[in-house]
C-alpha cells in the first residue's frame, strides 16, 4: 500500500484524534453529554436567558438538581464542583446570599436551596457552615410567606392570594429534604397541605388537567369569578407540579398519614398525561386540552417533566408498570422533535421562554396569551427537565438486574452514635446508606437502587426471619470497644443463622478494616465458614496524599468487576484463603479479595469497608481510580445469579 506523503500525517493524526473524540462523546449518556454542553455555555456561572450577570434565581436551583443527578449517576466530580463553584458566586462567610431578598417573599428563590442542602451534607467542603446557613435562611422565609386563608404559599409577595403550580416545585422539595435532614417533622404536614389544596383548587373535575394558577380573592382579570381558577392549562405548569410530586416523595416519611394522599395525587394525574400525549410523536403540546387548536404546538420543557414525573413515579413502585411505555414514547419524541448535535454538542430546542399571570404587561393566561411567549434555544427550564428525564430513561434501562431484591445493611454489629451535626439529634453513623458525608455509602446505596433493588437497614441480630427477604445481606466494620462502649460482637448463633443462610441461595458482603480499626476476633469466626480470614497484615498504608500507595490492580478479578481496572484501597487486611473461598485480586503477592460459592449461595470478602462515599465521590482521590466504576461493577455481580 502506498505510504502517506509527509506532509499528510499531522492532518492524518488529528483527524482520527477527532474520531476518537467523537466516539467517545457518542457514547456518553443524553443526560451526561447535555450536562456537559451546559457547563461549555456557562463555563464561570450559571446566567440564565438574556440576564447580563447571574442572579439568584430558580433555573440556576433546576440546574443544580439535575447535574446533583449526573454527578450521582457518574461519580464525576466536575458535576459537584461545578455546583459549588456557582453557589460561592453568591453564598457569603455568614450564609448571607448575594442578590436574595427575603422581603420579596419568592417562592423561586426557595429553588436553588437545593444544592445548599447538597454541600450542607457531604464530607470535607470547605467553609460548610456557610451553606447551612444560608439554607437556615431560605427556610426562614417560608416561616414568614404570606399565605392564603387555608395556609396556602403566595406564589410571591407582588401575587397575592395566589397559588400557582410553579410553587409547588420551587419551594416543597427543598422544604421537605430541609425537613429531613433537619429532622423537622412538622414540615412534612405543611407540604402536605400545599399539595393538598392544589388537588382541591386547581385540578379540573372534567378533564383531570390543573389550572395553571388559583386566585383566593377573585380579584385578578384572570381569575374564574366562581372558581378562582386561571383559563387555560398549561404544560410547563403541570410538569413543574408532577415533578414536585415525585421529587417530595424522596423524603417524605415512609409512615406520614399524608404520604398516601401524594401518591393518589400522582396516580390521579398519571392517566391524565398519558390521555393527552400526542400518539404519534409522544410529545405534549403547549396549551393542554386544546391538542388541534391553530397555533398551538409541541412544546420542550413541559414533554420532558412529563416523561420524568411518569418515569420515576414507575420506578418507584407509585405508578402502574404500564406509563413506562408512556414515558419511553415520551423520550423518543423529545430526541426526535427537540435535541440536536451540533458538532458532537448537544442542544434543546423549542421551550417556551416564560409563562406567567397577572404583571406588566397584563398575562390574562388565556390560549392565545401562552401563544405570545417566544421559544427559547437550550433554555434552562427545558436543558434541566430533559437531563432528569434523561437519567431516569438510562437507570430504566438497566434495573431489570434488581427488581424484587432487597439488600440489607447491617446496623448491628455496626452501631456507631454521634450527635448529628445539622440536627444536632443523636444518630447512627458510619457506614450507613443515609450518610452523605465520607464515611457513608449513600452512593453505593444509590448504585443498587438505580440497579432496580431496594436497599433496607437491618437493626438487629440476624434470625432467619430477618434475612429472609434479602437478597444481599452486607456487614461491614463490626464495632470494637474503642467505636462502641457496648460493642455487639458476632455471636456463634449469628454466624450459623448467616451461614445457612447462604447455603440457601443468599449473597454475603463482608468487609473488614485494618486489624487497629476493626474487630476480627469474632468476624473471623463467621468468615472461617466461607474458607477466608482476615490477616493482623495490613498494607497499602498511604502517607497523606500519596494516593499510588493505595493503589490496587483490578484486572484479576475480571468475574466480578468487568468495567473497573484500577481502584484505591488503603489500610486493609491481607486475607488468608482456603476451600471454599478462592481468591479473586492479589497484588503483590497478597490475596486481597476473595468470593466464595457454598451450598446455593455467594460471599464477596475484602478487607476494607472501600466504597464509602469518600472515595466513590470522586472529590478526593485522582480520576485514576474507578472506585465508583468498580461499586457499580460489584453492585452488578452481587445482584446476579
Amino acid at each position: 500500500m502506498k505510504q502517506p506523503t509527509p506532509f499528510l500525517l499531522p492532518l492524518l493524526s488529528l483527524a482520527l484524534l477527532s474520531e476518537t473524540a467523537a466516539a467517545q462523546t457518542a457514547a456518553k449518556p443524553y443526560s451526561q453529554r447535555m450536562a456537559d454542553a451546559f457547563i461549555s455555555w456557562n463555563p464561570d456561572s450559571i446566567v440564565v436567558g438574556e440576564a447580563k450577570a447571574s442572579r439568584w434565581n430558580y433555573e440556576q436551583g433546576l440546574m443544580y438538581t439535575a447535574l446533583e443527578r449526573v454527578w450521582e449517576r457518574t461519580g464525576d466530580p466536575r458535576y459537584a464542583n461545578y455546583i459549588q463553584k456557582d453557589l460561592n458566586r453568591f453564598v457569603q462567610k455568614d450564609g448571607s446570599i448575594r442578590t436574595y431578598r427575603a422581603d420579596e417573599f419568592q417562592l423561586d428563590h426557595i429553588t436553588p436551596g437545593r444544592g445548599l442542602l447538597l454541600l450542607s451534607q457531604l464530607g470535607s467542603v470547605p467553609d460548610q457552615d456557610k451553606y447551612i446557613k444560608a439554607a437556615q435562611l431560605l427556610r426562614k422565609q417560608l416561616d414568614t410567606q404570606p399565605r392564603t386563608k387555608e395556609g396556602g404559599f403566595w406564589h410571591k409577595k407582588i401575587y397575592p392570594n395566589q397559588m400557582w403550580l410553579d410553587g409547588l416545585y420551587m419551594a416543597e422539595p427543598f422544604y421537605a429534604e430541609y425537613s429531613r435532614v433537619f429532622n423537622q417533622p412538622a414540615g412534612f404536614d405543611d407540604i402536605a397541605k400545599q399539595f393538598a389544596l392544589i388537588e382541591k383548587n386547581l385540578v379540573d373535575p372534567k378533564t383531570g388537567l390543573l389550572y395553571h394558577g388559583w386566585d383566593e380573592s377573585r380579584e385578578q382579570p384572570w381569575a374564574n369569578k366562581a372558581t378562582g381558577q386561571s383559563p387555560t392549562f398549561w404544560d410547563r405548569a403541570i410538569g413543574w407540579y408532577g415533578m414536585a410530586l415525585v421529587d417530595v416523595l424522596d423524603y417524605f416519611p415512609a409512615n406520614h398519614p399524608q404520604r398516601p394522599a401524594l401518591i393518589k395525587a400522582l396516580q390521579r394525574l398519571a392517566p391524565v398525561l398519558a390521555k393527552y400525549q400526542d400518539p404519534k410523536t409522544g410529545t405534549w403540546s403547549l396549551v393542554m386540552g386544546q391538542e388541534g387548536r391553530k397555533g398551538n404546538y409541541a412544546e420542550a420543557s413541559g414533554s420532558s417533566m412529563f416523561v420524568y414525573a411518569l418515569a420515576k413515579g414507575v420506578r418507584l413502585g407509585y405508578l402502574d408498570k404500564k406509563y413506562a411505555a408512556v414515558a419511553k414514547k415520551g423520550y423518543d419524541g423529545i430526541l426526535k422533535a427537540f435535541v440536536a448535535d451540533e458538532n458532537g454538542a448537544l442542544a434543546y430546542n423549542g421551550t417556551v421562554s416564560v409563562g406567567g399571570l397577572g404583571g406588566k404587561p397584563y398575562r390574562d393566561g388565556t390560549f392565545d396569551y401562552y401563544l405570545t411567549e417566544k421559544l427559547r434555544k437550550n433554555d434552562y427550564k427545558g436543558v434541566g427537565p430533559f437531563i432528569l428525564a434523561s437519567t431516569e430513561m438510562e437507570i430504566a434501562a438497566e434495573d431489570g438486574l434488581g427488581q424484587g431484591k432487597t439488600v440489607g445493611l447491617d446496623y448491628f454489629f455496626n452501631h456507631e452514635m454521634r450527635k448529628s451535626p445539622l440536627s444536632g439529634e443523636q444518630e447512627q453513623w458510619h457506614y450507613t446508606w443515609e450518610e452523605r458525608q465520607h464515611g457513608g455509602f449513600w452512593l453505593w446505596g444509590n448504585q443498587f437502587r438505580e440497579l432496580g433493588a431496594k436497599t433496607v437497614a437491618v437493626p438487629a441480630a440476624p434470625t432467619a426471619a430477618s434475612l429472609k427477604p434479602l437478597s444481599v445481606y452486607i456487614i461491614v466494620d463490626p464495632d470494637s470497644r474503642k467505636e462502641s462502649p457496648k460493642p455487639n460482637y458476632i455471636q456463634p448463633a449469628d454466624s450459623k443463622v448467616i451461614t445457612e443462610w447462604v447455603k440457601g441461595g443468599g449473597t454475603l458482603v463482608l468487609l473488614a478494616n485494618d486489624t487497629a480499626n476493626c474487630e476480627t476476633k469474632h468476624f473471623n469466626e463467621l468468615a472461617k465458614n466461607f474458607g477466608v480470614q482476615f490477616t493482623n497484615q495490613s498494607v497499602n498504608m498511604v502517607q497523606g496524599s500519596q494516593f499510588e500507595q493505595g493503589k490496587v490492580d483490578l484486572t484479576s478479578g475480571k468475574a466480578v468487576f468487568k468495567n473497573a481496572n484500577t481502584a484505591y484501597v488503603k489500610e486493609l487486611s491481607v486475607l488468608s484463603v482456603a476451600a471454599p473461598a478462592q481468591p479473586l485480586v492479589t497484588n503483590n503477592g497478597k490475596v486481597i479479595m476473595a468470593t466464595a460459592r457454598l451450598g446455593k449461595g455467594k460471599v464477596f470478602i475484602l478487607g476494607d469497608p472501600w466504597l464509602y462515599n469518600e472515595y466513590t465521590d470522586g472529590r478526593k482521590i485522582p480520576a485514576s481510580f474507578q472506585n465508583f466504576q468498580a461499586g457499580k461493577d460489584l453492585a452488578t455481580w452481587l445482584l446476579g445469579k
